[in-house]
């Protein structure tokens, strides 16, 4: 007979989680490649990393490393942080016309 360790009861959540399109797409597979769902596949790599361990071995590196060739991802660690969306800014930024222009200019201009 088998000893298994004891199984936690948690409370999910769902979310919505902007990422990377690339990222993703990888994520996916992976959880896929390991019959998992990807929640499960995030909270494994959140709470390794929380302990300070790495979540993957080696054979999962290589797998992942398939992944990212096939799915065209080319970011690394060291672009944490430095990720921009391509349309930041111009959909969100309201303009208004400057002191001193008549309405009618600044119509024109955001046309």
């Amino acid at each position: 007979m088998t000893n298994h360790p004891p199984n936690f009861i948690v409370q999910r959540v769902q979310t919505g989680v902007r990422m990377e399109k690339r990222i993703l797409k990888v994520l996916k597979a992976f959880a896929e490649y390991k019959d998992m769902t990807l929640g499960d596949l995030i909270e494994g790599i959140v709470l390794h990393a929380f302990d300070g361990k790495a979540p993957f071995g080696q054979d999962s590196l290589r797998r992942i490393a398939d992944l990212k060739k096939f799915y065209g991802l080319d970011l690394n660690s060291a672009a944490s942080h430095r990720l921009k969306e391509a349309s930041a800014g111009k959909s969100r930024i309201k303009t208004t016309p400057r002191r001193g222009r008549s309405t009618k200019s600044s119509r024109r201009e955001k046309s």
